[in-house]
């Protein structure tokens, strides 16, 4: 099954749980392209890689502070879960559903 679709995650930050929706496009060639888009805005997938069902791939974060978010979710089915790991605030656990 391609890891291509949408979910529609949360991700669990110091500052509560986080909604958005993550797109994930399959560019054929091991690498993907894709946004995250929530209520604080939308960041677009950078360096997106494809190894079995797992994804890897960073974002830019400006609010509400600049920081590069690296990313990494295995897909299962319907489901993805990983982390978003945020410098020195740690990693934070993702999860989430195909839409």
């Amino acid at each position: 099954m391609s890891v291509a679709g949408t979910y529609n995650t949360t991700v669990k930050s110091p500052m509560g749980d986080q909604s958005g929706t993550l797109t994930v496009t399959d560019n054929g060639d091991g690498t993907f392209s894709g946004n995250m888009a929530g209520a604080m805005g939308a960041m677009d997938v950078e360096d997106g890689k494809i190894d079995g069902n797992t994804i890897t791939w960073k974002m830019q974060m400006t609010v509400p502070m600049p920081m590069t978010l690296d990313c990494e979710a295995t897909i299962d089915g319907d489901t993805l879960t990983g982390n978003v790991n945020a410098g020195a605030f740690g990693a934070m656990p993702v999860s989430g559903t195909r839409a």
